[in-house]
């Protein structure tokens, strides 16, 4: 009967989503040459090739790729296997590690551990780890975290074997401008109508790529008039009046006494908001139990956005 490792299976998943042999030892802590015995020891034990030349660099071949193919299935068991025993173990209350982006944590991840802590059962201890999109994924696929809160437009697709995908909510875009814009008081807004204006936004990134997607939609390119990454610096600038911006609702609780907020009904950008697990972990108690107050929160978040109808108190929102 042949022997399938576990490990080693690992490591050939771990370089077929890095690569290289050079970043699949970085991403495991490994040297190179040890990643490269563990795949020749895998290959022999399980009797056909794995690996072939292409250059300098190799490539999985077919066999690989199916070997691959059935270790998912083992891989989503052992998920639900060690979610199990640690409900067992610990009963519901267990560590859940997650990573979420830097919006993310105030709007959904707080809300969410404090209904947590206000029901009658003990929750999870909760470690939150600000992360990027794609770092997310990274940690992730490493086992580092058992949660990551992602944008979908950065998410593997649904069919990645490796991921549960669960949509949380659409976070509407809103415009931030100066107080004094000429558009500030217009009974009604359209991207469109802000074609000719400055505006900020991130050099690169997810969120350079939804400002400048969104813009585009509404038949313009953006003239990019400064580049900054935080809502705390994009909203100063606006607040300086240095341009205007598009801002998550998420992020409403950055407050800047002259910036006004308007509501886009006509355009209605959004930015879908998603979590995800390793396949098989969605049944451990800890998970479940999280990804539930995650739910309720991005469902409470919906409703409330839906009835302040754009208009918030302390930011000037019209």
């Amino acid at each position: 009967m042949t022997e399938w490792d576990v490990k080693k299976l690992r490591i050939l998943r771990t370089l077929r989503d890095r690569g290289t042999v050079t970043a699949t030892a970085e991403a495991l802590l490994m040297t190179p040459s040890a990643v490269s015995q563990q795949l020749t020891n895998l290959a022999k034990q399980l009797g056909v090739d794995l690996l072939e030349a292409q250059g300098r660099r190799v490539r999985l071949t077919d066999a690989a790729h199916l070997v691959l193919r059935h270790a998912e299935a083992v891989f989503a068991q052992l998920e639900r296997a060690e979610a199990e025993l640690t409900g067992y173990l610990r009963g519901e209350a267990g560590e859940v590690r997650v990573a979420a982006f830097s919006t993310a944590v105030p709007a959904l991840v707080v809300p969410a551990v404090r209904l947590l802590r206000a029901g009658e059962r003990p929750g999870p201890d909760v470690r939150v780890r600000e992360a990027e999109a794609a770092q997310a994924y990274d940690l992730l696929t490493a086992g580092e975290v058992d949660l990551a809160l992602s944008l979908a437009a950065h998410a593997p697709t649904a069919r990645d074997p490796r991921f549960r995908l669960f949509p949380l909510l659409a976070d509407p875009l809103d415009v931030a401008l100066p107080a004094d814009h000429p558009l500030a008081g217009a009974p009604a807004l359209r991207l469109a109508d802000l074609a000719a204006d400055r505006w900020i936004f991130g050099g690169s990134g997810p969120w350079s790529e939804i400002t400048t997607a969104a813009c585009e939609a509404a038949g313009f390119v953006p003239e990019q008039a400064h580049s900054a990454a935080g809502w705390t610096a994009i909203l100063a600038l606006v607040e300086a009046g240095m341009g205007v911006a598009l801002v998550p609702r998420m992020a409403a609780r950055e407050r800047r006494e002259d910036v006004v907020m308007r509501v886009l009904e006509t355009d209605r950008p959004r930015r879908h908001v998603v979590a995800a697990v390793r396949h098989g972990a969605e049944s451990g108690p800890a998970v479940a139990r999280v990804l539930a107050a995650l739910t309720e929160t991005a469902r409470s978040f919906r409703n409330h956005s839906v009835e302040l109808n754009g208009t918030y108190e302390n930011f000037r929102w019209t």
